[in-house]
């Protein structure tokens, strides 16, 4: 087939003149020249400052990430440290609530004790008081009723004070020896 294109004196399409050739690689190589010349340096640059860019990004985000986790630590580490300033104040507000009411029922109980010594030493002066306040009484009835018995005026104060003592005593004496025996029968 290639023989038949041939023998007539045509060129093969396929296969260039030679001339052309070397014009078209000629040109070629002078715009691959130009093109790497002026072109490429300005792509490279871009690539480049494209590489920066994305590179540059992501330093960056790296530190900002690198920055929120040493703040995430430092703001966990406050947070751990304010827990445990929070429960040691509690645990210090429970002893000193604890150590007041331990103080509040001391005092309270020295309080009830003081009252109640005072109560006792009232009734007791009371008690002494009414006994002596009594014992005139009973004394004075007794001279009257004495005076009335005997028919005479028992007014010597010697005398009566001598006679309602021993009336007093053994109206105590009485009173014990029966006290005793209550006692005893049950």
């Amino acid at each position: 087939m290639f023989t038949f294109l041939a023998e007539e004196g045509q060129q093969n399409p396929l296969i260039p003149d030679t001339a052309e050739l070397i014009v078209g690689l000629l040109c070629f190589f002078i715009v691959f020249g130009i093109l790497g010349k002026k072109l490429l340096p300005n792509i490279q640059k871009t690539l480049a400052e494209r590489h920066d860019a994305i590179e540059g990004g992501l330093e960056r985000a790296e530190k900002a990430q690198a920055d929120a986790n040493r703040t995430l630590e430092e703001y966990k580490a406050q947070l751990a440290e304010a827990r445990h300033e929070a429960a040691r104040i509690t645990e210090q507000a429970r002893e000193q609530g604890a150590q007041i009411i331990a103080e509040m029922r001391e005092e309270g109980s020295r309080q009830r004790d003081a009252i109640i010594a005072a109560g006792h030493a009232q009734i007791e002066a009371d008690r002494r008081q009414v006994t002596v306040s009594l014992r005139q009484e009973v004394g004075k009835i007794a001279t009257d009723l004495a005076g009335r018995v005997v028919g005479e005026s028992l007014e010597d104060s010697a005398r009566q004070s001598r006679v309602v003592d021993r009336f007093l005593d053994s109206l105590e004496q009485s009173a014990a020896g029966n006290g005793a025996e209550a006692g005893a029968a049950r």
